[in-house]
């Protein structure tokens, strides 16, 4: 009888409690088997969507995620989560282990963030056991990542004010306070403003995820990438739209990647008409989102300008996290430089006052 058959046998002879019980220890009292109380620590450790992209944000970070990109939609009670990063990428023989307990690439790097312990290998297990689907739509070793996950509202909720951009503004000792509901926007602000240093996030529809994937691609080809196109199994992942040569093959390629969308939606972001994101820590600094559909499909973001955050008197900035700003700028300008065919190779000119802080870009065209 395989192992399968004995579990099944016992269940219906024993019922069910024999499996998760260890030892009978008397008075009421038992030990657990590890699954079990591995399953119900994992349905205590994911209480919410947010909870959900705070945790796929941290594992795209850690596995060294330069760029991130997160498609959040809602279909009545159903929210759909696409993760998509250019990091490490996992092995294709290990696409489905990953989601077991205790499975982590972290054996030596487990650590402790503003969100609690991070390295357990009980992140994606924790998910699975609580979403209605979790897997990972494509992936590979040093081809980034890209997971879909599923969850119902009714059993898993979240924040009921997923329309609100969290206000921002410096506190006496220089560090950051976040105002505003923690709904899904919030958690990813705050993972942006704590990882600045090591990635960036860009969070919208799967539209505007799509349409961002396809700017940042193009500015990624290599001759070599054009040439293999959109067949090429080694391609990255980040770089897989802007690789496609038809309408049919972007539709289906953004669809594989877990980006739902109509084909209408994906000729507008050929044609153009769907301009790529912003990261999403530029859009902390200048704008918020206050649309009810700001996380909805095909359906553009309505903007607002956020007040200026106070910033102390006689503000200083150290040369590390000038020159960081300076990259950020450069990188936030080469998108609207290639669109207008300026030079993107520019130096802006940052000066930091008490009260301001002014950019100065020489626009140049392209040689």
């Amino acid at each position: 009888m395989g192992d399968g058959n004995l579990a099944s046998f016992i269940e219906d002879v024993c019922g069910e409690s024999h499996l998760r019980v260890e030892t009978d220890l008397g008075g009421g009292f038992v030990r657990l088997r590890s699954s079990e109380a591995e399953r119900r620590q994992a349905a205590q450790d994911i209480r919410s969507s947010e909870d959900i992209i705070i945790e796929m944000l941290r594992n795209a970070r850690d596995a060294h995620a330069s760029n991130i990109f997160a498609a959040c939609t809602r279909e009545g009670n159903i929210r759909r989560i696409v993760m998509i990063d250019d990091g490490d990428g996992v092995p294709q023989h290990l696409q489905r282990t990953v989601f077991e307990p205790r499975v982590t690439s972290k054996l030596d790097s487990m650590h402790m963030d503003k969100w609690g312990v991070h390295g357990r290998g009980m992140a994606l297990y924790s998910i699975a056991v609580n979403a209605e689907s979790a897997s990972i739509a494509a992936s590979d070793s040093s081809l980034g990542s890209a997971f879909v996950i599923e969850t119902d509202l009714e059993k898993l909720p979240e924040k009921t004010d997923q329309s609100s951009f969290p206000t921002f503004e410096l506190n006496e000792t220089g560090a950051v306070s976040v105002r505003g509901p923690k709904n899904i926007l919030r958690t990813a602000a705050e993972f942006a403003i704590e990882s600045r240093a090591l990635t960036n996030v860009f969070i919208g529809s799967s539209t505007d995820i799509a349409a961002t994937l396809y700017a940042f691609g193009l500015s990624k080809l290599t001759a070599a990438d054009k040439v293999a196109g959109e067949s090429d199994p080694h391609m990255p992942i980040c770089k897989r739209l802007a690789a496609c040569s038809s309408l049919p093959s972007f539709h289906h390629t953004a669809e594989a990647l877990g980006l739902m969308m109509s084909e209408r939606s994906a000729r507008r972001i050929l044609d153009g008409q769907i301009a790529p994101l912003s990261p999403l820590l530029a859009k902390i600094k200048i704008e918020g989102l206050s649309s009810p559909d700001a996380l909805d499909d095909d359906k553009p973001a309505a903007k607002t300008k956020m007040h200026a955050p106070k910033q102390p008197k006689g503000l200083k900035v150290s040369d590390e996290d000038f020159a960081r700003f300076a990259r950020q700028v450069s990188q936030a300008y080469a998108e609207l430089a290639d669109a207008y065919y300026l030079d993107s190779n520019i130096d802006p000119q940052i000066k930091v006052s008490k009260d301001a802080i002014r950019i100065t870009i020489p626009v140049l065209m392209q040689s």
